[in-house]
């Protein structure tokens, strides 16, 4: 799916087992990449077809289906991995955590090079939003009014919050504080369709 909003591109590509969706994000010939979780020679070859400069990864979470292709991307572009430092501890575990979880061995390289949540040259805010995982943010577009959410909001659902180093209340918090954008925005989840803060409004009564 392409979506061309004002000044950037956005494809949404659902990659892997788990089906997470990998966002190129596309200004010029500058492109930012959010939650590359699998089958990096597909996001490569897309890279090389558009004759792109990817300037950066970033993370909305360390869970290993948002990451697994960090590593060998870095094995073809000098970019770092922006991620919240709260969640690196899931990066150590992306290999044991992608075989619970898929059935099967994955072979997955190291990400080498990490950096804490700072970019440079886009206009975007980072905010964020605990509870899914100790790290988890959403990265919000005023200008272009899009946001992406990762694991924190989905259409006509919620992240998960049953892991050990999950918070109830802190998601609800998070979520309260994203429900607080224009209702315009449009909302790209780590799973499944896009969506709309007015469509996700009531979202919270799924919870109590």
């Amino acid at each position: 799916m392409v979506k061309v909003i004002k000044f950037m591109k956005v494809i949404s590509y659902p990659l892997g087992q788990l089906q997470a969706n990998c966002y190129f994000l596309i200004k010029k010939e500058e492109c930012l990449l959010i939650d590359p979780g699998d089958d990096a020679d597909f996001i490569l070859g897309k890279i090389q077809q558009a004759d792109l400069h990817l300037v950066g990864v970033m993370a909305t979470h360390g869970h290993f289906d948002h990451v697994m292709a960090v590593g060998e991307i870095q094995e073809s572009f000098d970019v770092p991995l922006y991620i919240s430092k709260k969640d690196t501890f899931l990066l150590r575990r992306t290999k044991k955590s992608s075989e619970f979880f898929l059935g099967f061995s994955v072979p997955v390289l190291p990400i080498k090079k990490i950096k804490n949540l700072n970019i440079e040259n886009w206009k975007l805010k980072i905010i964020e939003t605990p509870g899914h995982t100790p790290g988890s943010v959403c990265y919000y577009f005023p200008e272009e009014k899009v946001i992406f959410t990762g694991d924190t909001l989905f259409k006509d659902g919620i992240g998960r919050y049953d892991f050990s180093y999950s918070s109830k209340n802190d998601l609800v918090n998070s979520l309260k504080k994203i429900l607080k954008l224009p209702e315009e925005t449009i909302v790209y989840p780590g799973h499944g369709a896009k969506t709309t803060i007015l469509e996700e409004k009531d979202i919270l009564t799924t919870i109590y």
